[in-house]
């Protein structure tokens, strides 16, 4: 662990301190908003004693999206402060490994969400649709346990890529060192053909969802205005179909981000692959807050918390 601590270790340039404190105030948000949401559903169910399936969804999600913002603020923490660290086997391969299972996590966790909401909320005459709405309830853990086994694949695809690569590079003699590296080939391929794959297909149930539920909400919209149906009942229509636009444009910008960041080998300091990534990180807790605010109880406990605390600020 010596080399955690060589001469490099204090070498921060401008851009190093810019990049950690921008990361750091996203991360402490995050965190914050995310204890907050598995907080509020943890005291719920201490009083009801039961979860329904949106609480276990947006329990997962938010344990998920904690642990993600922790992975990568460790991560940005020893990239800049203990560069060493990071030439100390197996801290880069468990450190890629975790980034890899908690980002597709959170990834597969929010495509359940939405596809959870499209099937409760969403009005289709299809036989299929009713019999997926009936049973829902119990398809929701299977969701959630397939979304940790497809991220745990990976994760540990990834980290046996690490792997590889950390011995291709310490490999000395040719004939190792070829072997290594046709090894290396493969399963690099692999692990980008499946993360890729998995990125492309909560993508496409994300969207898919989306859209099924913004028509689905926007025709009980029109019916409603017809029949002259009025205020209140429309007024949350249209709520939802806003929360739906916003997660909709939030969840295709993360997807082109993610995609960049794949195709993107370079490993030098780039400023734009920096705000790619700025805007990578800042899904989780954009997303987390929008969710806040369309679940009345989550919301409720916000605004008062957040009252409470202006009232102890005030007096003093």
């Amino acid at each position: 662990m010596e080399a955690c601590y060589s001469q490099h270790q204090y070498n921060i340039t401008s851009y190093d301190a810019m990049a950690m404190v921008i990361i750091t105030l996203q991360a402490l948000v995050g965190m914050w908003i995310n204890i907050f949401i598995v907080s509020v559903l943890c005291i719920a169910w201490v009083k009801k004693k039961r979860f329904n399936s949106n609480e276990k969804i947006l329990l997962s999600l938010g344990c998920y999206r904690f642990g993600y913002l922790c992975i990568i603020w460790l991560h940005s923490f020893l990239s800049v402060i203990y560069t060493g660290c990071f030439s100390v086997q197996p801290i880069p391969q468990l450190s890629a490994a975790l980034q890899s299972f908690f980002n597709n996590s959170n990834l597969w966790v929010s495509a359940s969400l939405c596809v959870f909401y499209c099937i409760k909320i969403a009005n289709f005459r299809n036989t299929f649709f009713n019999y997926l709405k009936v049973r829902i309830d119990r398809i929701v853990p299977w969701l959630l346990m397939g979304s940790v086994l497809l991220s745990l694949a990976t994760c540990i695809l990834v980290y046996i890529t690490n792997e590889l690569n950390w011995n291709n590079y310490n490999s000395t003699t040719l004939g190792n060192f070829w072997k290594l590296s046709v090894n290396l080939d493969e399963h690099l391929f692999a692990t980008f053909f499946i993360t890729g794959f998995g990125y492309a297909t909560a993508f496409t149930a994300v969207i898919s969802s989306a859209l099924l539920l913004l028509f689905s909400l926007w025709r009980h919209k029109r019916n409603m205005q017809t029949k002259s149906v009025k205020n209140l009942s429309m007024d949350a229509h249209i709520k939802a179909m806003k929360s739906i636009l916003s997660f909709f444009f939030l969840y295709s910008i993360n997807f082109i981000c993610l995609v960049l960041t794949l195709i993107y080998t370079s490993r030098e300091k780039n400023p734009a692959l920096f705000l790619v990534v700025v805007f990578q990180y800042a899904f989780p807790v954009v997303h987390s807050i929008i969710l806040i605010f369309s679940n009345p109880n989550l919301e409720k406990t916000l605004l008062r918390t957040l009252s409470c605390v202006k009232c102890r600020v005030c007096r003093r």
